[in-house]
């Protein structure tokens, strides 16, 4: 069957059905929800019941770079800074240094036993070197796996933050292998080019959205989520354009918008949860369309011995030295080692020799996708027994204690109305301009005989009673000091 516009949202909403209830089906079973998103595309598929022709590897690519932004916009909001902040430098030598070393291990090896050239070797290595943002967020986030210490917020960071390494050397390779003849100086020179490029943008570009949101005023609440979906857009479209790296700064800006004080903030990073979730099954579906299955069961045995060495070999070597200059003990380390999911990703990036005319593209693609098939299967469904094994799961008690569940949310807070004196510094200003403690959430707000929802962009008023619930009785409290107003328990 051929997409034409006539039943292209037909046969997109029946794919988009399908991956939604298998999901939740398998969810159950331990079996990453994303692995079944891909398995739909391949039913889909030339090769599959579906029979829908699909193979241009253009049209995959750009709706990979698309969904992907998604993602690491998504999860760059829902990462709070102040859980980072005290591993970022741990987090950073995995996103940098370890996705070199698991690149050039690999690739090593590659050129040994697959007889391709050493650039092409290298490059199968740096296309899966990375560890995919959307397979680590949804089995860490969505299956509630508590860990003990820097765990979780590290391999959270390092999932978000290494694909611009791991595209920046596929890229370089890429262009190698066709013919661009740069010295290692020049390669160097361009690291740091798209690095910097990316980091100040990316900062500069969340900054200044923040100020954006906050002051445009908007009479349309829906507009905002549009507002920030072209700020984020053209955060990466720029900085790609003027040769930095695009998936650096959205990722970064993202990180500033979610930790910055800013009108509609919760509501906005639930919005983009939902659409990254969309962006997810559209990009694992589209790739399950490209895949041709008779060209990947050849490979099988070639395919798991390359995964086997990624798993076992490359990604360990990568993250031991990584964190050799942190302190950190040896069962962390091979759980770190573990979680090197591989998934959409690096078939993303895969498509970009096949669109260069690299020889062996095909080859190099089919590998991957077999490669990240095998990592998310093994290594996905057995992320919880491993943390067991290896005592670095929290138990149940304790994730109640450090709110690794909503459970905390339920229990142990403090209500309390708040009333607006006119001699108050929160009287005739924004909520968002206040400061207001993370542990605070205010449930309503009461003007004469009229209730409100409050939003960020909302102004209080002299005689305005807020209803608001505190996590604990240290963050009533800080409100306290912070409005100086009379509190009515």
């Amino acid at each position: 069957m051929h997409i034409n516009t006539e039943n292209i949202l037909l046969t997109g909403s029946v794919l988009l059905l399908i991956s939604v209830i298998a999901g939740k089906t398998t969810h159950r079973l331990g079996v990453p929800t994303l692995i079944f998103f891909l398995i739909v595309g391949i039913l889909a598929g030339s090769e599959g019941i579906g029979g829908i022709h699909f193979d241009d590897a253009n049209v995959a690519r750009f709706i990979g770079v698309t969904a992907l932004n998604f993602i690491l916009f998504s999860g760059g909001l829902d990462t709070h800074w102040e859980t980072i902040k005290p591993v970022f430098w741990r987090g950073v030598a995995l996103s940098t240094l370890g996705v070199f070393l698991t690149a050039a291990s690999l690739g090593l090896f590659a050129w040994w036993v697959l007889g391709l050239s050493w650039l092409q070797g290298l490059l199968l290595g740096s296309i899966v070197s990375a560890t995919d943002a959307a397979a680590v967020f949804s089995i860490l986030r969505n299956r509630g796996i508590a860990l003990k210490g820097w765990l979780r917020p590290v391999l959270e960071l390092e999932s978000g933050s290494n694909d611009p390494m791991a595209y920046f050397l596929t890229i370089t390779l890429t262009s190698a292998i066709m013919g661009d003849h740069s010295n290692a100086g020049e390669f160097i020179i361009g690291f740091f080019k798209e690095f910097l490029l990316g980091g100040a943008l990316g900062f500069l570009m969340g900054k200044g959205s923040v100020w954006v949101v906050n002051h445009i005023k908007l009479e349309a609440v829906g507009l905002y989520p549009v507002l920030v979906l072209g700020l984020a857009m053209f955060t990466y479209s720029v900085t790609h354009a003027i040769g930095g790296n695009g998936f650096l700064a959205i990722y970064l800006s993202a990180v500033i918008i979610g930790n910055s004080k800013m009108v509609h903030r919760r509501s906005l990073i639930r919005f983009y949860d939902g659409q990254a979730w969309i962006m997810q099954i559209v990009l694992f579906l589209t790739l399950g369309l490209l895949v041709f299955p008779s060209r990947i069961f050849p490979l099988i045995g070639i395919g798991l011995l390359m995964a086997a060495f990624l798993m076992f070999v490359a990604r360990p070597l990568g993250v031991f030295i990584s964190l050799a200059f942190f302190k950190s003990n040896v069962r962390s380390k091979l759980f770190v080692s573990w979680v090197g999911l591989r998934g959409g990703v690096p078939i993303v990036f895969a498509t970009y020799p096949l669109i260069a005319g690299v020889p062996d593209a095909e080859l190099i693609f089919n590998l991957v996708f077999f490669i990240s098939i095998s990592s998310v299967l093994l290594q996905g469904t057995t992320l919880a027994w491993v943390a067991r094994l290896l005592h670095v799961s929290l138990p149940a008690r304790a994730r109640r204690k450090t709110g690794e569940t909503d459970e905390d949310m339920r229990t142990n807070h403090e209500m309390t109305e708040v009333f607006i004196e006119a001699t108050s510094p929160a009287s005739n200003r924004q909520i968002v301009e206040l400061g207001i403690p993370p542990g605070i959430n205010i449930l309503a707000l009461q003007r004469d005989s009229i209730y409100i929802t409050p939003v960020g962009s909302t102004k209080l008023q002299k005689g305005d009673k807020l209803y608001v619930i505190a996590q604990n009785k240290e963050s009533l409290a800080q409100l306290e000091r912070l409005l100086c107003k009379e509190t009515i328990e």
